[in-house]
């Protein structure tokens, strides 16, 4: 019989076809995986040239006639080339959120330089590196980045820069002082003696006359730290001592002063208890505390009230015991941050029942009132005069008088003028720098900049950390803190260990050390041998209202060098003594409140300085953006430059695992020890005992991408949803890959947690009435809340005669 069939015109070799690669171990599954396809197309490259391939173009066949090959055919039809089906372009590596190919590497880097210009990240570089000699996955963090339009500076200067004037220091002893003010000598002395505050600033020199002689409404503005508490404080008080006659704490109420914040009212309280009288007393009512413990100092007595807007609202309308008919001063301060919050509706309840009740001209016990005003004054001190400021004026003020220390604002605000141009500026001797940071080198370049900061002992004493949320803030503190000694298996070990004493001495002056606890720990990355009790606290709106006071306490009163991570929270009024650095980790939501987050810094005359994070792309026009709303210049440095500084010493940390040897110092360069540190964060992340700093970092990514979308409108398109590349924003949070449900906020996790508990608690159900009855077995069983009530059996029997058709079906093809 005839063999029918057709022989093809070509001959393979002797080389294989597919040649044999290397089985890759270690690491993580999937990136095993990624790294087995990267050495498996290199291969076949290398291999293309070698081995014989078919060329569809000349590709011929001989046709057969009996089963005998016909040699010298004339005849012989070439067939056509096989067209190629376009493939549809592939979504972009930024909206997938998966790490392109480049992005990881078997083995050691060879010949690193920074100096080489980054591929474009739609257009990775694939080069077969050869594996080392454990085989483990390397994370590469210099590889794929996008590359920065600023252009960096890095020539010395030979001049150095002359340092500038300070703007919102106190003016100099023979200008002015508090007693040619108007304020009494005994309250000037205790000013210089326990405040320590010899002469006024300039804001205060203008605010204090105005409100000691007349009664009319203010508009206060200045620069952050220019003194604007004492401004309106120490009017009010003057006049309240220079009452005739007795006054005690049950004499009356005679100002209510309003904050954003709990912090800040908080901190209100104390700068006031540091000149009041021993005969008068101040309280603060604000959320997150006893409301009984609150109405019974109300009842024993108050002369000044601090309060945010909410509690006092509730107070006002439940406690009887406040009489607001003493009242005499209203202060709004930071008004512009009570408008942002949403405090209108309470503020304009405020307003009107203060202003309802009837002026009272004597206190209960029969003091005359006649110092002070005829009519209830209010003051409002906002940074800006933008719509919302004006809308509360409205609400508030009654022929106010503008008080600003620049001439151009006063113009622009007695002329009604007072539109979003009226801004106020950073301080002068305020040094402002930014870097542009890939997405995948934020977290190392964070480390090495804290590590060069505290370099030295006494060269930066505190420093703060803005994050855009609370989620974030927690997982850096719980990344960068030195865990327990008996936490072995995250492998971090440190060079330096505080001693107890010195960490339970910074925090035991304000409170007790319970309440700090979690929030209070010493730093393990950033300490050095020179500098090694560096403390790290943790702030944001999440934490209970003692813990957050304590944890301020702590930070404000501690001797040795520390840092505060935090979220906004911190950004309005706070002034904690020592503060000379600001690190902006991730951009604040409006320019305003990037200029009260670098507030911190640089107070009363004092030197500071501002850093800023920002990612290669449509952010780096933010700065320009920063330029023309504060008239402040921001000086571009270089990312590498900070991580040469901060990993050219010996890390406290192996390189791969807990129980490999560190490599010699002299032979890693820096980006090496990057690329080593940012693994071993990895490696913690993925150890056994560290399943909760896992979760935690899953949850501040999807927390930071929906904070991230959450900017004003005006200043979105510098902060591009778009753009955000999500596969190297999670290895700024030590993840080897984006977490998923990232829109839903994990509720995609959070369903299956329900469902599962749902099942397990119908399976024991179950098993307690004694198994399955009839047919379906115990997971056809469902429970009707009345087994008597017969429409509950009906539909029962109808979902067993539904399941039984479609389990019949499915039987029936086989694919059940």
């Amino acid at each position: 019989m005839a063999d029918d069939g057709m022989i093809l015109n070509f001959s393979l070799g002797d080389v294989p076809l597919k040649p044999q690669v290397k089985k890759i171990q270690g690491g993580k599954w999937r990136d095993r995986l990624k790294a087995q396809r990267n050495a498996n197309r290199g291969s076949e490259s290398n291999s293309s040239t070698s081995s014989p391939s078919l060329d569809t173009k000349s590709a011929s066949y001989t046709p057969r006639s009996g089963g005998q090959n016909i040699e010298g055919q004339s005849d012989i039809q070439e067939r056509p080339a096989k067209r190629l089906r376009a493939e549809p372009p592939k979504p972009s590596a930024y909206q997938t959120g998966k790490l392109p190919p480049g992005s990881i590497v078997i083995g050691k880097r060879e010949g690193a330089s920074l100096s080489q210009p980054h591929p474009h990240p739609h257009q990775p570089s694939h080069h077969p590196r050869p594996p080392n000699a454990s085989g483990h996955v390397t994370s590469r963090l210099f590889t794929s980045n996008p590359t920065a339009r600023t252009v960096f500076d890095d020539q010395p200067k030979t001049e150095e820069e002359e340092p500038a004037e300070p703007s919102n220091a106190p003016l100099s002893e023979g200008a002015a002082s508090f007693h040619a003010l108007g304020i009494s000598r005994r309250l000037a002395q205790k000013l210089s003696g326990k405040v320590q505050l010899k002469a006024p600033t300039a804001i205060q020199a203008k605010a204090i006359p105005q409100l000691i002689t007349d009664d009319s409404d203010a508009f206060l503005q200045a620069q952050t730290g220019s003194g604007k508490t004492l401004a309106y404080l120490l009017p009010i008080l003057q006049r309240i001592l220079s009452v005739e006659g007795q006054l005690r704490r049950d004499s009356g109420l005679f100002a209510i002063i309003m904050a954003p914040t709990r912090e800040l009212c908080r901190q209100i309280d104390v700068v006031l208890a540091k000149v009041l009288p021993p005969w008068l007393v101040s309280t603060t009512v604000i959320g997150g505390e006893s409301k009984h413990s609150e109405k019974s100092r109300i009842r024993k007595g108050v002369n000044i009230l601090i309060a945010t807007p909410g509690r006092l609202t509730d107070h006002l309308q439940h406690t009887k015991a406040l009489d607001v008919g003493t009242v005499r001063w209203l202060v709004l301060d930071e008004g512009d941050r009570l408008m942002e919050m949403g405090f209108e509706d309470d503020l304009r309840e405020i307003v009107a029942k203060i202003r309802e009740k009837p002026l009272d001209g004597k206190t209960k016990n029969g003091v005359s009132l006649e110092g002070l005003p005829k009519r209830r004054v209010t003051v409002l001190c906002s940074a800006t005069m933008k719509m919302d400021v004006q809308k509360l004026g409205e609400i508030s003020l009654k022929d106010a008088v503008h008080i600003s220390t620049s001439e151009e604002d006063e113009a622009k605000g007695e002329g009604g003028e007072g539109d979003q141009q009226v801004v106020f500026s950073a301080p002068a001797q305020l040094k402002q720098s930014f870097y542009i940071v890939p997405a995948k080198l934020r977290l190392v370049t964070l480390i090495s900049l804290l590590k060069a900061t505290f370099l030295r002992r006494g060269s930066v004493m505190k420093a703060i950390v803005f994050m855009s949320c609370a989620d974030a803030v927690d997982f850096h503190f719980d990344l960068l803190k030195q865990p327990a000694s008996s936490n072995a298996e995250e492998g971090q070990h440190s060079t330096s260990k505080p001693s107890s004493s010195s960490s339970s001495s910074s925090s035991s002056s304000t409170s007790p050390p319970s309440l700090t606890a979690n929030t209070v720990a010493p730093a393990a990355y950033v300490s050095s041998s020179a500098n090694p009790n560096v403390l790290l606290h943790r702030l944001h709106g999440s934490l209970p209202q003692p813990v957050r006071t304590a944890t301020l306490g702590a930070y404000s009163q501690c001797s040795d060098s520390c840092i505060l991570i935090t979220t906004d929270i911190s950004s309005r009024g706070l002034d904690v003594p020592s503060v000379e650095l600001v690190i902006e980790y991730d951009p604040a939501f409006s320019s305003d409140d990037h200029l009260h987050r670098i507030g911190r810094t640089a107070r009363a005359g004092r030197p500071g300085k501002a850093v800023l994070f920002l990612q290669p792309g449509c952010e780096e026009g933010y700065v320009e953006h920063l330029a023309s709303r504060a008239g402040a210049s921001h000086k571009a440095e270089s990312y590498e430059g900070v991580l040469h500084k901060g990993l050219s010493l010996h890390m406290p940390f192996p390189v791969a695992h807990t129980d490999a040897k560190p490599i010699a110092e002299d032979s890693r360069s820096f980006s090496q020890r990057a690329e080593a540190l940012q693994l071993h964060l990895e490696q913690r992340l993925l150890s056994p005992g560290g399943k909760s700093l896992l979760e935690a970092a899953r949850k501040a990514f999807r927390s930071h991408v929906r904070a991230y979308a959450t900017h004003v409108k005006e200043e979105r398109k510098f902060f591009d949803m778009q753009e955000l590349h999500l596969g190297h924003l999670a290895k700024s949070y030590a993840l080897r890959e984006a977490p998923t449900g990232v829109g839903r906020g994990g509720a995609k996790e959070g369903k299956k947690a329900a469902l599962k508990e749902a099942a397990r608690k119908k399976r024991k159900h179950g098993d307690g009435e004694g198994g399955g009855g009839g047919g379906g077995g115990g997971g056809d069983r469902f429970d009707a809340e009345d087994d008597d009530d017969e429409e509950a059996r009906e539909r029962e029997r109808r979902m067993r005669m539904k399941m039984k058709s479609v389990m019949d079906a499915a039987g029936e093809f086989n694919i059940g």
